[in-house]
């Protein structure tokens, strides 16, 4: 087994909470590996926008150094919010940029692109998919990968999300469903090609809220508009609806019916959108989700507190993995190391776990709300 002064380090997913994590260890001259199942950086598109908190996300990338590069990217115009009224489109609250002390926002794929630009080559290791971990006698921990290979590390990260691999070895929670599902789509160009969407929208966030059926639309970057039809829905609604999630006419039809008394400027959203739709079921875990330490194995993000996505994941991913690199680099080992960082942590994600309900409740209330104020955003 290595020293403690030189831990076998490995970060399971390669989102933004496990590669601040490796950045800040970097920094420290303290090695580490990050393993990704995605075959490349750009397997895949990385989702849309994020908003980060200056005692969070942002506090996050100033730990590692990066706050500049973020600022060279982000869109602090972003933090807009109007809420409409569903039913005529009126104006019923305004939020402009900078109201909670400044959100910009940036597109998650820039933001991933600048923590994984800011690594050491070859740091991320791709098309390394874990399927499982096994807690050692020694406190350290063996990885099993989908190839049949295990290799061995003193502490392994699970940053890998909702249905994360290597969550079993600390805790037998299993995410469950909210209740509520986002139906995604998009638009392109819209300054020209979608203007009337691109005024209701404003520079950053449009959102209107009727009985269990909420829209929101958000600017991405390159004149990209985002829009997300949230749904108080059994988890297979499409299948009850006879709707096949690939037929994007039917898709289209249906949720047309859902959405026939609200303004038709707002039907727009649905009837007009450039891309398909993507069904996203919302899961948690449950709150509070903590576990009894073992040594060699821990958890960030969303594979330790998965949240409704209203604007704190991304952000406390981001800060949970500052705060385990630095006890990483400050504490005597590593098992003192994860027990300090745990015991922040988890009262932390407890807590946020609680307002991101709450926050998913006013997003998509129950009763249809005629009075607006500005709510959490739908991306986190």
């Amino acid at each position: 087994m290595h020293s403690s002064r030189d831990p076998r380090i490995a970060i399971v997913g390669a989102g933004p909470g496990g590669l601040t994590c490796a950045r800040i260890l970097q920094q420290h001259g303290r090695s580490v590996t990050v393993l990704e199942r995605e075959a490349s950086a750009d397997a895949r598109p990385q989702g849309g926008t994020l908003d980060l908190h200056a005692d969070t996300g942002q506090a996050a990338l100033r730990a590692a150094g990066l706050l500049d590069r973020f600022e060279a990217l982000a869109r602090p115009e972003g933090d807009e919010w109007r809420v409409l009224d569903f039913a005529d489109a009126a104006l019923l609250a305004h939020q402009g940029p900078g109201a909670d002390g400044g959100r910009p926002e940036i597109d998650r794929g820039q933001l991933r692109g600048l923590l994984l630009d800011s690594l050491t080559a070859g740091t991320v290791r791709w098309d390394r998919a874990v399927t499982g971990v096994t807690p050692l006698a020694d406190g350290t921990c063996r990885l099993h990968f989908r190839d049949g290979t295990t290799e061995d590390f003193d502490l392994v990260v699970g940053a890998d999300g909702a249905w994360s691999r290597v969550r079993p070895a600390l805790s037998q929670a299993v995410p469950r469903y909210t209740g509520v599902t986002f139906v995604e789509t998009g638009f392109d160009h819209c300054d020209t090609r979608h203007p009337d969407l691109a005024r209701l929208v404003g520079n950053g966030s449009m959102l209107a809220k009727g009985a269990g059926r909420s829209l929101v639309a958000q600017r991405n970057s390159n004149g990209h508009i985002r829009a997300y039809i949230a749904l108080r829905a059994p988890e297979d609604w499409h299948v009850a609806a006879g709707v096949d999630l690939g037929d994007r006419r039917a898709v289209r039809t249906h949720l047309l019916t859902l959405f026939d008394d609200w303004d038709e400027s707002l039907r727009s959203i649905l009837r007009n959108s450039d891309s398909g739709f993507v069904n996203r079921s919302l899961f948690v875990l449950p709150t509070p989700h903590t576990w009894e330490h073992v040594p060699g194995v821990t958890l960030l993000g969303d594979a330790a507190h998965l949240m409704p996505p209203v604007g704190q994941g991304a952000n406390l991913a981001m800060l949970d993995g500052a705060d385990l690199a630095r006890a990483l680099v400050s504490e005597a080992g590593v098992d003192d190391a994860v027990r300090a960082y745990e015991s922040i942590m988890l009262p932390r994600s407890t807590e946020a776990a609680t307002g991101s309900a709450q926050g998913l409740d006013h997003l998509v209330p129950a009763q249809a709300v005629r009075a607006g104020s500005s709510a959490a955003s739908p991306a986190g």
